[in-house]
């Protein structure tokens, strides 16, 4: 079969998850003929994702959320009236996604969770069908728990995530445990999208706390408890813009640009991992047997967290509070369910994805004999 991806740019989870899907989709004799990345003027395409991924990449103007003056939490307001501004663009990046799924001849599409895909689903209606993939999705499931947050913006996230949707022939919900599918919401649980480097590494316990903040804000509470605490050597990678690729305050506080094997080799030989709490670095760090400090830069991470820490992973803070992290990790038990659900994850997607496939081409068979 031949697959066209479409992902969201922002931060790193849906990149890497892309990269893991195409190798294991090659592995099964599939192709995947292109990926479309959704891209912003705040936020630049790392460089492993080039590096790793095999099919040719192309670029779209796409949605993102503004981050607000003190760089942690994205800021609503700016971003609503960001978007608002840059519609026709959005509109031309619709033509340019409907134009793509003709041109490559792809028989399946697969979404990973930007915006743009559902609404160019919505308008122009492709004949080919497409499928989502995402964490996200778990938040349209009837049995998936909220935490108590705010319920405007507990709506809105699942309003967006509806919006990615649209005329979807099948949601494969990323879990950190097994749950029973969805049948009115066409929601099937599957395990995380977890690389063949995170499988194959070998992890050890270091001296070090690692991190990965996707908004730079978050640097002061790092810093403050460097002051504090200047004998424990921290590693963290930021996104931030402008920024030398290892920024040495001390010989034991480093922040690095976003280095997907970098990153992995620290996460591999940390003490214990700190993150704004994308799904993607907290399941590397369980399957890793890395505690885990979650630190939610906005709603969608709120729940993330919330999800993360019932399946044991590690504690949920408002500030990178490395003190109650170290604490904890003294304490800290690795799920070892977890690393079984993992993988199991080749099998369960490609089932999945065939499957919707084979549906496909009984309907197409179906329409001609009808005819």
């Amino acid at each position: 079969m031949k697959f066209l991806f479409i992902v969201q740019g922002e931060g790193r989870g849906h990149l890497t998850q892309a990269i893991t899907l195409e190798e294991m989709l090659l592995r099964n004799g599939h192709e995947v003929v292109e990926v479309l990345v959704g891209k912003s003027s705040s936020r630049t395409l790392p460089g492993f994702f080039n590096r790793s991924i095999h099919a040719p990449v192309k670029r779209f103007i796409s949605p993102n959320f503004l981050p607000a003056a003190d760089s942690k939490r994205p800021s609503l307001k700016k971003s609503v009236f960001y978007n608002l501004r840059k519609i026709p663009e959005y509109f031309r990046s619709m033509c340019y996604i409907n134009q793509r799924i003709k041109e490559t001849g792809a028989e399946i599409v697969i979404n990973f969770y930007e915006l743009l895909t559902g609404l160019t689903y919505a308008f122009f209606r492709p004949a080919v069908p497409y499928v989502c993939i995402g964490h996200q999705y778990l938040f349209l499931h009837r049995d998936f728990e909220f935490p108590e947050k705010n319920f405007v913006q507990l709506w809105m996230l699942r309003f967006f995530t509806r919006m990615t949707a649209i005329r979807t022939s099948k949601k494969l919900a990323l879990s950190f445990r097994t749950m029973e599918q969805d049948d009115v919401h066409r929601i099937v649980v599957v395990p995380p999208l977890i690389r063949q480097e995170v499988a194959s590494i070998q992890p050890e316990e270091g001296n070090y706390i690692h991190g990965y903040m996707v908004n730079s804000g978050f640097s002061d509470s790092v810093e403050k408890f460097h002051i504090c605490h200047p004998e424990i050597p921290l590693k963290f990678f930021w996104d931030k813009a402008d920024t030398e690729e290892v920024t040495k305050v001390d010989e034991t506080l480093r922040f690095y640009q976003i280095d997907d094997i970098k990153f992995l080799n620290g996460m591999a030989g940390c003490r214990a991992y700190a993150s704004t709490a994308g799904f993607e670095s907290i399941c590397e760090a369980m399957y890793l047997g890395k505690p885990v400090l979650m630190v939610p830069a906005h709603i969608e991470q709120d729940c993330n967290a919330y999800d993360a820490m019932r399946a044991g992973a590690g504690i949920i803070s408002d500030s990178f509070d490395l003190e109650s992290l170290l604490r904890f990790a003294g304490r800290y038990t690795p799920n070892r369910n977890f690393t079984s659900w993992v993988r199991s994850c080749e099998r369960r997607i490609i089932f999945e994805l065939e499957e919707t496939m084979n549906v496909v081409i009984d309907e197409m068979y179906m329409v001609e004999s009808f005819v």
